[in-house]
């Protein structure tokens, strides 16, 4: 099987050097790697061709989460097309063999890996990611959609895989869109017969220490996606999932010895729950202004 690897950047060049390394020390190493460069200023499109990837370059003031993947995507030709960000760095030299295990089934559209904890981690962000990229691997198709909640849109282009031939059928990513183009595929993907995968065997080195204003403002965002997009996956609702993280992050500070970390991670709840709020009214708003000019 063909691989294409799409990375894109925006100065990373203290990283690409020892991100592409990795990925050509793979035991399955890529046929092409695609740097999609957004604008870098301390030279990552220069430095990358050097490390055996080509470059696409995007004005930054251009770059959209759906359609810059997708234009990135129509220029790589493997048959299975992989998704990593700057800062995702492979766990292991098998990382790529193990995301295409789940291949074997063809009715697999898509696949993503786990997310590990950067070692200068906070304990609570350590246990988020415990909780949201679990040690246990699964695959789902739309009839798991009820139970599974939001949680069956869980693909992250992080660490992503696409099979090329169902990413066509569904009509690639939607564009313009500035955030969550991974869970939009998912829903297509799942609407169209497809199944998805997540491969706990397939891991990368991924986690950041958010301020409270960074959680919030990335909240809003994602609020704004859900309240926009909400009924193309099905109105889940987040509330019951958001608790149930709540409740097995608590439980594991307390029992790895980090009970000074509840206030922190309490009040980085209260950051995600405000910025949602704030961007679904923005969401909400929006819906309007569109109604309105529909009518007009």
């Amino acid at each position: 099987m063909s691989v294409s690897v799409i990375l894109p950047t925006l100065n990373a060049a203290g990283e690409i050097a020892a991100l592409l390394a990795a990925l050509m020390d793979q035991t399955q190493p890529p046929e092409e790697i695609l740097v999609v460069d957004s604008g870098s200023t301390d030279g990552t499109a220069e430095l990358a061709p050097a490390h055996g990837a080509r470059v696409m370059s995007v004005p930054r003031d251009q770059f959209d989460h759906g359609g810059t993947r997708d234009a990135a995507l129509r220029q790589t030709t493997g048959e299975f097309v992989l998704f990593l960000t700057q800062d995702a760095l492979p766990a292991d030299e098998c990382y790529i063999e193990h995301l295409l295990k789940p291949f074997a089934d063809e009715r697999v559209a898509a696949a993503s890996g786990r997310q590990l904890p950067r070692p200068d981690a906070r304990p609570y962000v350590r246990a988020v990611q415990q909780y949201r990229y679990p040690a246990q691997s699964r695959v789902w198709g739309a009839e798991d959609r009820q139970a599974l909640g939001i949680r069956a849109y869980h693909l992250s282009d992080v660490c992503s895989a696409y099979r090329r031939s169902a990413y066509k059928t569904v009509g690639g990513f939607p564009h313009p869109l500035p955030t969550n183009e991974d869970m939009l595929i998912a829903a297509a993907f799942l609407d169209s017969g497809y199944r998805l995968a997540y491969c706990a065997d397939a891991a990368v080195v991924h986690s950041h220490n958010l301020t409270l204003r960074q959680e919030y403002r990335r909240n809003v965002l994602i609020g704004r996606f859900l309240q926009e997009y909400g009924e193309r996956l099905g109105n889940p609702r987040e509330t019951g999932e958001g608790l149930r993280m709540v409740r097995q992050v608590l439980s594991q500070l307390l029992r790895s010895g980090h009970p000074l970390e509840c206030p922190a991670f309490a009040a980085d709840c209260a950051a995600r729950l405000l910025g949602s709020r704030a961007g679904r009214r923005a969401g909400t708003a929006g819906q309007r202004r569109i109604r309105h000019a529909a009518d007009g």
